[in-house]
Order: C-alpha cells, then structure tokens, then sequence
C-alpha cells in the first residue's frame, strides 16, 4: 500500500468515526471530500480568528436571508451552538449546524486563512573586511524557518551565480562561503542546530552519511522558479571529516544544453578556427588543460555539441557525469570504487564509436589506449592535469615516453582559464612605469602610451566585475613540435617547447590575458591571480 493509499484509508477510519460521533451528538453529519477543494467560501459571517477559536466555518446562506448553515466539529464548543441557536432565533432568522471531521476542517480552514509567503531579504556578499554584511546575512539565515534553510541558500547561491556552497566547522561555529566568478567570498555564520539541519537534508538528498568519518561523494537536483521560468541545477557534493565536524562542498551546474555552444564561448576567430578544424575532421586526440573550475567541461561539452549529429555515434566516460546531454552515450566511471579509465574506453571502442570523451587521463594505460583509439579512425577527447599546453605536453612525453605513435596522433591541446571580466563601470588610467615594463616584457615589443583600466564597484556588481571570460591558450602540433616527440629534439622540457611553440605562432595564457587587460575587458591582477 503506498502513501496516497494510507493517507486515502485514515480519512475513511476519520469519516466514519465522525458519522458516529454526529449521531451521538443529534447533529446531521456532512462529508466534504467531494466539494471542500473547490466549494465558494462565505464570506462575512465569521472572522478567521473566530473559525480558528472555535473551529467552526461558514457553509453558506440557505433558503433565504434568514437561514445560515454553519460547519462545526467535534472540538466546537457545545455552548456556542446553543447561544448561537439562541441569538439567530430571537432575531427571526435560523441557523444548521453540521459536523464535519478534523481534517475537513484543517482542509477547509487553509482555504479561509492560507499560510502567509514570508519572502527572506536576498543573500548580499560583501568586500575585504565587511563584517556588517556577514552579520545582516547571519541574521537572515537565522530568520529562516528551520525546514526551508536548505532550499533557500541553493536559491540564493543560484540567483548569486555562485560555482560553489562552501559549509566549514569552526571551533564555535559554522562558516558559509560561496565562489562567484572565480572568487572565494565570505557569506555568514550559521548556528549548529542551523547547520545539523541543513546536513540532515543534504544526506537525504545527495545520500551521503553524517556520521561518516570518511570523504564521500554524492549528487543531487533540484529545480529552481524564478520569474515564470525555471532551471534544473544539478549538484555535485562532497563531504570530508574535519577536526570540527563534517564539511561539505556543493558544486552547482546550471546546466541550459543550448549554451553549450563553441560560438557562445567568448573565443577569438584564430581560436574558433583551430576548434572547427578538429570538429570538420574528426580523427586524432585533443587533450584539455587547467584547474578545477577553468571552463574545461564547457569547452569539451562545446565540441561534444557541435559533433552531436545523427550519423555519429559518441560516447563519454565521465566521473562523474556533470551534464546530461541529448544524443549522446554517457557512462559512468566510479574511480573511487575500483573503476578505470583505461578499462572503460577498451570496451567503449568494441562499440565502434566515431567520438569518444574520457573524463581524465591520469596514468600511463589510460594515455595509451587512448592514442591507440585516435589512430585508429576515432576522435579522443580528454582533459590532463597540467599548467599550460607545453607543460601537458612534457608530462606526456614523461607519461608514456618518446612515442613515434603519439607524435602522429596529438592534434591539439588547449589550455584554458576564466578571468573575471569588468563591468561597464570601469575607469581608465595610465600604466604604471612597472606595469609598461611588465607588459611590453610579455609581449615583447615596446609600446608607447598604454591605457589600463581599473574596476569600480556599484550596487549591481559590489565588485565592479561582471561575469568571466576565456582565456585560452592554443598549442597546434607543427613538424617542429612533432620532433620533441619523435625524439628528434633530445632537449625535451617545457620552455623549450613553449619557445617552439610561441616562434610557430602560440600566444600563451599570460599573453592572452595582458591583451585582455589591454582592451578593457579585465586588469592586470586579474590575469596575475588567475594565470
């Protein structure tokens, strides 16, 4: 029997205890279940704080205006009835009363006095040092009732366009922190019981443990409604046992398929070329560099997308799967309980796919198979744990060794970064003599009069930025780049492949970000933090 069937069987039990009760009471005994969702309330006759006293409603005026029929239950005070009885009749005019059950009445009543929608004051963040802000959002978190917290600081996080909910055990209490744009920022300070509350809700839904003295890993959803629309956010959690209590972390993706698209990425044309070169002919390996929260996903789910047609079979091995996309195999990986990259994209090939994405390459078996798999008439597409595309490509060559076969099939490696990008608040300036020094030392060309700018805060964007950008850095495998493989060059490190690379035309991340700069669209200590 499920829920509905229970809750269906104890409104009976209740019903048919309050026909009883009715005719010990000499009371007519009313049923509402077929009209009290939908029944026209009447107004006037009582107030709500006089139906919730006495737990009595209105049902109507009937046959004409001297007959009123009222509702009363078995907690209606015997007394009232007959005073009531008593004041219609000495005014010529006659009043029914029937007797409905506990939860006709609660049902009813809701429909009289609904619950009131508190609204909650938006969650602010605030500068270096701003405690008052903290303060005012502690108290905000405090006011909210104790079964909503959970839902509204998800909200909250998501209308804040914050990657990640930070909840850290203090010695005496707990700290909320939430990264928008790239950026760590204090939110509040929440009481224990708060945050015992808020964990007893997360293990239910990302089925994680709270007593657990190990890391875990979960994953949850939920929709959220803001003006007339509404998102699915998908959530990734990870908890770890702290010397104060359990943390927890909750990546938030807000995952919309149709801006998975490389034109919406921000790129320049010499970079979308690059890209739709590997796309128009899909063959070979394209490995993805950076942090954690770079932009790499986007991007590889970017190509994915523009691959994604019917005569295509693509496959991904992903740990764990971020974002479900229309028409395309995704699998699984659980690398915490035994499961392999390597193992995986063996069986993924025995399905003969045209595309195949491989969350990470992490070992040698893993970076075999897969050059194996892209000379063989497929396109791999994985990320790598390195700094820059020179970088990933020494530590390849360190990985699997001097490797003729890799050399013929490495295509491209990006490696990516996000800045965050200034508001239209801006102010220009003049360069420092040390960032003049400093800039043209990048470049590597004198310049004359050179406009910076920096960022000014406003109440829309307290920071004076808004959003992020790409920064990315390309490294196309040319003949030269081919001979650090090959063997042909035997001094293999990441500056000389770099300065290969940079003489074969590759702007690095650093040059990249200094243009930005350049341009208006970020500062100089945006793109020192980030790159």
């Amino acid at each position: 029997m499920d829920e509905q069937e229970i809750q269906q069987k104890r409104r009976e039990n209740e019903e048919a205890a309050t026909r009883e009760r009715a005719r010990i009471l000499g009371l007519p005994y009313l049923d509402t279940r077929k009209f009290e969702s939908y029944i026209p309330l009447t107004m006037g006759l009582l107030t709500v704080d006089e139906m919730h006293k006495n737990f009595i409603l209105p049902l109507s005026k009937g046959g004409g205006e001297q007959h009123f029929q009222f509702m009363v239950t078995s907690q209606t005070p015997r007394s009232l009835i007959l005073e009531m009885n008593k004041d219609y009749a000495d005014k010529g005019e006659h009043a029914d009363f029937f007797l409905i059950s506990q939860s006709a009445y609660r049902v009813l009543m809701l429909r009289y006095d609904p619950p009131k929608e508190v609204k909650y004051d938006d969650i602010k963040i605030g500068g270096e040092g701003d405690s008052e802000t903290i303060a005012e959002v502690s108290r905000t978190l405090d006011s909210v009732s104790t079964d909503k917290v959970f839902d509204f600081l998800i909200d909250q996080a998501d209308k804040l366009g914050a990657s990640d909910i930070h909840i850290e055990n203090m010695r005496d209490e707990i700290r909320i922190r939430m990264r928008v744009d790239g950026m760590l920022h204090p939110v509040a300070k929440i009481d224990k019981d708060k945050y015992r509350i808020f964990m007893g809700e997360l293990s239910s839904r990302a089925n994680v443990s709270t007593a657990s003295n190990k890391p875990q890993s979960g994953h949850m959803q939920k929709e959220i409604t803001r003006d007339g629309s509404s998102h699915i956010l998908n959530i990734r959690v990870e908890t770890i046992p702290t010397m104060y209590g359990q943390d927890a972390v909750l990546r938030l993706f807000n995952f919309d398929e149709t801006l998975l698209n490389l034109d919406l990425l921000g790129l320049s044309d010499d970079e979308l070329k690059q890209i739709h070169e590997v796309v128009s002919h899909p063959r070979g390996l394209v490995l993805m560099v950076g942090p954690t929260g770079s932009g790499k996903s986007t991007t590889l789910y970017s190509m994915l997308n523009a691959l994604n047609t019917s005569d295509r079979k693509i496959i991904t091995l992903e740990d764990p799967i971020e974002y479900g996309i229309t028409g395309i195999s995704q699998i699984p990986v659980d690398t915490n309980k035994g499961g392999s990259f390597a193992d995986g994209l063996r069986s993924v090939l025995r399905l003969d796919p045209d595309v195949v994405m491989v969350g990470e390459i992490r070992d040698a078996d893993t970076a075999k198979t897969a050059i194996q798999a892209s000379i063989t008439g497929h396109l791999v597409l994985s990320t790598f744990h390195a700094n820059s595309t020179a970088a990933a490509f020494s530590r390849m060559i360190d990985l699997i060794g001097v490797n003729p076969i890799f050399a013929s099939s490495i295509r491209l490696i990006i490696a990516q970064r996000l800045v965050r990008k200034l508001s239209d608040s801006k102010k220009a300036r003049p360069a420092t003599e040390a960032e003049k020094k400093y800039i043209e030392e990048v470049l590597g060309r004198e310049m004359s009069d050179i406009t910076l700018y920096d960022p000014v805060p406003t109440e829309k964007f307290p920071f004076g930025y808004a959003g992020r950008m790409v920064l990315m850095e390309q490294l196309v495998i040319s003949d030269e780049i081919q001979g650090f493989i090959r063997g042909d060059i035997s001094d293999i490190h990441t500056e000389a492949i770099e300065k290969a690379a940079r003489e074969n035309g590759m702007l690095t991340l650093e040059q990249k970000g200094v243009m930005a700069a350049l341009e208006g669209l970020t500062t100089l200590e945006e793109v020192s933090r980030v790159v």
